[in-house]
């Protein structure tokens, strides 16, 4: 007998207000502070010219930096298939882990955490950045 694996992927396309001169300090900043939430396991900042990855668990990078990129693409194809309009944040959903994709300005950014953190508490904090 085969188990299927529960998961869930959320396409939010409602705009969310950031401003589009965030610096990559303030935002470096904001996600330093993040890290520290309970159940955060870390994050990724990307933009066309650099990365940075600050995870837990170093040997998962790869893993991770591949799923926040790929979680952007699939929400662009969902959102063209389904007519659903720009995608602003993608949160995907697994078994124990939960990912919450966004773009700030010319930032990419993908926040690692356990499935119970509160992905809320961490918006509003990039949004008050």
């Amino acid at each position: 007998m085969t188990k299927k694996k529960k998961s869930e992927a959320v396409v939010v396309t409602e705009p969310i207000a950031f401003e589009d001169t965030v610096s990559v300090g303030d935002l470096r900043a904001s996600l330093e502070e993040i890290k520290m939430y309970d159940g955060v396991i870390g994050y990724i900042l990307r933009n066309s010219s650099s990365a940075s990855i600050d995870l837990r668990d170093p040997s998962k990078i790869i893993d991770y930096a591949i799923l926040s990129s790929s979680a952007f693409d699939s929400g662009a194809e969902f959102s063209e298939l389904f007519d659903l309009g720009d995608v602003s944040t993608v949160i995907v959903e697994g078994k124990a882990v939960k990912m919450l994709s966004l773009v700030i300005g010319e930032h990419k950014v993908g926040i690692f955490m356990e499935k119970n953190a509160n992905s809320d508490r961490i918006l509003e904090k990039l949004h008050a950045s």
